[in-house]
């Protein structure tokens, strides 16, 4: 730790980092970040990057918007704190939850408030165990997610990811946790098998699955409509179409976590209607405040509801939440964020922008680095490979795209690696040019990574 700052060094003494190689950060130290505005960032030392991840996929409206900072600061002034437990309310939950209803692409009745996506994820395991209870099915409570699937890292909610990073050491995931296929035809389709044949075997498969596990015995399917932390995996053609034709046949709840994709990161308001998914319920968190403030939500069926209402009069009580569910400050920032998407059609906005980004996407599919370069919308992911011909990764996975990110910093670029992956998620806030600055940055970074491969792998 010798090279690193003063800063640095208390960063690696009194915090362990999510995601990262513990080790390792305490030799090279932290990138500490001072300040943000539009979709840039700056260093302790005053270095300049756009941030392509949009922090972690969720400040939809970039840094330092004035709007948001305003009404943070007027809500903190007139109630700082109030809560949702044992029948006390406020109007900032109340207003966005009626929002929230308007525009939801589920039925919804009601709206529960937590703080996090992954709390979210976990609250809608429990609702759907607590519905079969309330209509007498005790047994149907297995619950079915993907392979390379990210819901949260809580225990159910990291059970339900299919990333064996999430569940090594960690006794994970608990049992009632079924995976079933990605749906990623790059990697998972036999030869010669088209989008539509790929998504028909998939279905197949579920199908099958639940039959082996017993139809009355399995609650719910829970999906993003494109796979975010797996590596940005797109649905092929007719895959939910497909899969949602397996789950109406067993009366499986579907879940739909818009937590990535939600309030117009695909081209739609969600990424449900950009694919064309009839969800149960929804969860959403990230972009709901821009990342402003903490914030994670689910939808409720009036179904589900009145066989709450029943269910908590027989216990005594609906005994679930959190401290800070539907927080004020919170419930605010949803509010003003939903104003803005709205007043300044953020959806419209990056429907007009995803040819230009999604063209400079695709054009990277001809770097020699590349094997394939996959989006929606104002989302992307870009695959490293040694062979492009074979589909063939590097070894050990994950080194080539963590060298590949460090390069794009250097290029004034922040971008992720998952795995040998690069995640490419800018505020949709962005600009043409910035767009053209992005993508100019990753292939100065894409080229650094190619002539460093070539040493690093001959």
């Amino acid at each position: 730790m010798s090279n690193l700052s003063n800063i640095q060094t208390s960063d690696v003494e009194a915090l362990i980092h999510p995601y990262t190689e513990l080790n390792k950060i305490r030799e090279t130290g932290p990138t500490i970040f001072e300040r943000g505005k539009g979709v840039y960032v700056w260093d302790s030392n005053g270095k300049k990057y756009l941030e392509g991840m949009a922090g972690l996929w969720c400040t939809a409206l970039g840094f330092g918007n004035e709007e948001m900072i305003e009404a943070a600061q007027k809500q903190m002034r007139q109630l700082s704190f109030s809560h949702l437990f044992t029948g006390k309310s406020h109007e900032p939950a109340i207003i966005l939850a009626d929002m929230l209803k308007e525009i939801s692409p589920a039925p919804t009745s009601k709206i529960f408030f937590t703080c996090s996506g992954s709390e979210a994820n976990d609250t809608q395991i429990k609702l759907a165990w607590y519905y079969n209870n309330a209509r007498g099915m005790p047994k149907k409570k297995k619950i079915i997610s993907r392979n390379r699937a990210y819901h949260g890292v809580t225990i159910m909610s990291a059970s339900l990811t299919g990333l064996p990073g999430n569940h090594a050491e960690f006794d994970l995931p608990v049992d009632g946790v079924l995976h079933t296929d990605c749906p990623h035809h790059y990697r998972g389709a036999e030869p010669g098998e088209s989008e539509e044949e790929f998504s028909s075997r998939l279905a197949n498969n579920l199908d099958e699955m639940i039959q082996r596990e017993e139809p009355d015995t399995i609650a719910a399917f829970i999906a993003e409509p494109v796979m975010g932390a797996g590596g940005v995996v797109v649905p092929p053609e007719t895959y939910f179409e497909k899969i949602q034709a397996v789950l109406d046949k067993y009366d499986i709840l579907l879940i739909v976590d818009e937590v990535i994709c939600g309030f117009g990161r695909t081209g739609n308001m969600f990424g449900s209607q950009t694919y064309d998914i009839r969800p149960d319920t929804i969860t959403v968190a990230k972009a709901i405040t821009s990342a402003y403030a903490p914030l994670g939500a689910i939808t409720v069926s009036e179904d589900m509801y009145q066989a709450f209402l029943d269910q908590s009069s027989k216990v005594g009580t609906f005994g679930h939440g959190f401290t800070y569910s539907g927080h004020p400050l919170c419930c605010t920032l949803g509010i003003k964020a939903l104003e803005i998407y709205k007043r300044d059609n953020i959806v419209g906005r990056a429907q007009n922008l995803t040819p230009k980004f999604q063209n400079r996407l695709k054009a990277l599919a001809d770097h020699p680095l590349v094997g394939e370069a996959r989006g929606v919308g104002i989302l992307g992911g870009v695959e490293l490979v040694q062979n492009k011909a074979e589909k063939s990764g590097f070894a050990p996975a994950g080194k080539v795209g963590t060298q590949a990110t460090a390069f794009c910093q250097e290029e004034g670029l922040v971008v992720r690696s998952i795995g040998d992956t690069l995640a490419i998620c800018p505020p949709l806030i962005i600009t043409e040019d910035e767009v053209d600055e992005l993508f100019d940055s990753l292939e100065r970074g894409l080229d650094k990574t190619a002539s460093w491969a070539k040493q690093e792998f001959s």
